[in-house]
């Protein structure tokens, strides 16, 4: 796009954007899809496992969690997974953790063995979560912090910061679970429930604080419907820069002269979204199932584009392309018979999932700014075939990328670049692609991970209804064996009679425990501000003379989450998500074409410069 089309395009997609806003949010409610939760944080050894897969592998962050996928993490291990603009749940070593089913109000999981907490700082009204364990399911619809805890024959459940949640046990009991209250679910016939009142934070309840916090203060989520996750990594890994024609922009840091966006990563077979991208840099969520990639002054930048009422998940922003119009010529010679370009400011999808009718036609569901085919913007009334779209980023060197057919989803990828791209010589690919999937492509050459004790996973647990059944094989399988799948997913679940009741305070209370401990003191008044502002400095005499911080002392199955090196800086007890070598820090703006410049555009986030009150 040169310099007299930026200038003609900014008020042209300015109005269209205004007068089509009630179209595309037509669309956008057509095309309602789940945001799949995704898998946000990875320290230690931590597996998954893929319904059909073979066996678990070792999980990665930027993972698409599915129905049935199921985590864990080893010894001296924690992992964390989004699943809300902020809504978090992270388990701690040793346990293991399974998505089971999400709809639009509802999400359900399934903790068998181990601790895990979910800190939602913020939920829709009506919205619930559900956690299924071995003695009793819990249902959350209220923001807070929730802390679930499972042992051999106990279940604990604690909550933090107004929380509330009701519990149903596995002989069909349903009891209210109140703010700062700690609740023990203890296996038998019958099931007894006690409650307590919840203890101090410790370690492990610190660190969960920490990441929410971290999350909540991006400087990014400016930028960003509050439905886009993965936010606070572009913090830490680019740049944001206001360019006028595409309004803000993000250009990561630290990646090579002759990167390419959808370069670096794996094509994973969901069997939602079938074919979805996961990419391997830390940043690696938002700019690939979200907005577009531009290419300016020799950066590759990601433009998310105006901000939307409400974002739509893609399983990649690409446009999928075959050489010679045959495909099976190209596989049987061994030569790339599938590529891929990533989508240009304002281009369209060509949708390879969803539902039959949608296949194959250009879509911009979720996309707020101009609509744009061939560098020319449209209007919505504009009829458009697919196979007259020319993809801007196709004229790029090294932008187009390509696989044998018989490799793609198979492994982590290596492309072929393509270097001197013909427009003529390709054709996009509409609906379905030409490439049959395996139980390889469930985790794409993924590496064995550590894999869980027999009983853990076999463990059945309390649910207020049964799993949902696909509604078809996988492509690799046949009915039968869908069949045995789903008899021997039903049998691990409890199914009570269960009266839903979404108000905690309309049911019965626990009975408080008989095995009761230390009373509870009441926290210290906060400080005042002038307390805050200037606090009194402690000499090293009283600092040496302070005990140490008591701790709880974890359970023989317990381990706290060890402190590591992490980089970049992370606030008090959180660890950040690791990074290769070229992505952790900046070498400098280096253009593609390997010369010294600076970035496009102006630095989108400026400070005021003016001297608050407290600077004095």
């Amino acid at each position: 796009m040169n310099a007299l089309q930026c200038i003609w395009l900014v008020p042209l997609w300015f109005l269209l954007a205004l007068s089509g806003t009630s179209v595309l949010a037509q669309e956008e409610d057509e095309a309602w899809a789940p945001t799949p939760p995704r898998l946000s944080f990875v320290d230690g050894e931590v597996s998954y496992w893929r319904q059909g897969a073979d066996a678990w592998v070792r999980a990665r962050p930027n993972l698409a969690l599915a129905e049935g996928d199921a985590l864990y993490s080893g010894n001296d291990a924690n992992f964390e997974v989004q699943f809300g603009s902020r809504s978090f749940v992270r388990a701690d070593a040793n346990s293991q953790l399974s998505l089971l089913e999400q709809d639009e109000r509802r999400i359900q999981f399934k903790l068998t063995d181990g601790r895990a907490s979910f800190d939602m700082r913020s939920i829709a009204a009506g919205d619930t979560v559900e956690v299924n364990t071995p003695n009793a399911v819990f249902v959350i619809g209220h923001p807070g912090y929730y802390r679930v805890e499972v042992a051999d024959r106990d279940t604990r459940f604690i909550t933090r910061r107004g929380g509330e949640a009701t519990v149903t046990t596995a002989d069909g009991r349903s009891l209210g679970i109140f703010p700062s209250e700690d609740i023990v679910v203890t296996a038998g016939n019958p099931v007894t429930v006690a409650t307590y009142a919840a203890a101090e934070p410790d370690a492990w309840d610190r660190w969960n604080d920490a990441r929410s916090d971290r999350s909540g203060e991006s400087i990014s989520s400016r930028y960003l419907p509050p439905d886009v996750y993965g936010a606070e990594e572009l913090d830490h890994y680019g740049r944001w820069r206001v360019v006028p024609a595409y309004g803000s922009v993000w250009i990561p840091y630290g990646v090579s002269t002759t990167w390419a966006p959808y370069s670096t990563g794996s094509w994973v077979w969901d069997p939602y979204y079938e074919w979805t991208w996961i990419d391997d840099a830390p940043w690696g969520w938002a700019p690939f199932h979200y907005g577009r990639w531009i290419f300016i002054d020799g950066f590759w930048a990601w433009a998310p584009g105006p901000v939307v009422r409400r974002s739509v998940y893609s399983p990649a922003l690409v446009a999928f392309m075959i050489r010679g119009h045959d495909v099976s010529a190209s596989i049987s010679a061994g030569l790339p018979g599938l590529w891929w370009v990533a989508l240009s400011w304002g281009e369209p999808v060509l949708p390879w999932w969803g539902r039959a009718e949608r296949r194959g036609h250009p879509r911009w569901a979720g996309w707020g700014g101009p609509r744009i085919v061939n560098n020319v913007v449209i209007r919505h009334t504009t009829v458009i075939k697919a196979e007259d779209i020319h993809f801007h980023n196709a004229g790029l060197p090294r932008a187009v990328l390509g696989l044998p057919a018989d490799k793609f989803g198979r492994e982590r990828i290596r492309p072929v670049m393509e270097t001197r791209y013909r427009a003529t010589e390709f054709a996009p690919l509409r609906g379905g692609l030409p490439v049959k999937p395996s139980r390889a492509s469930l985790s794409s050459g993924a590496p064995r991970g550590v894999q869980p004790p027999r009983e853990i996973v076999s463990r059945p647990v309390v649910s207020t209804r049964m799993p949902r059944e696909r509604a078809q094989a996988e492509p690799w399988q046949d009915d039968q064996a869908r069949l045995r799948s789903r008899d021997v997913t039903q049998s691990r679940y409890v199914i009570p009679p269960v009266r839903r009741v979404d108000d905690a305070r309309s049911l019965p209370r626990p009975p408080r425990g008989a095995e009761a401990g230390p009373e509870r003191m009441p926290p210290p008044l906060p400080p005042r501000y002038g307390e805050v502002r200037r606090p009194a400095p402690a000499s090293p005499a009283a600092l040496r003379s302070q005990p140490p911080a008591r701790e709880r002392t974890p359970r023989q199955h317990e381990v706290l989450p060890a402190p590591r090196p992490a980089r970049p800086p992370a606030a008090d007890g959180m660890q950040a998500p690791r990074a290769r070598p070229e992505s952790a820090v900046p070498r400098g703006e280096t253009s593609r074409d390997g010369r010294a410049r600076p970035f496009p555009g102006q630095p989108a986030n400026q400070t005021y410069r003016g001297r608050g009150r407290d600077a004095r």
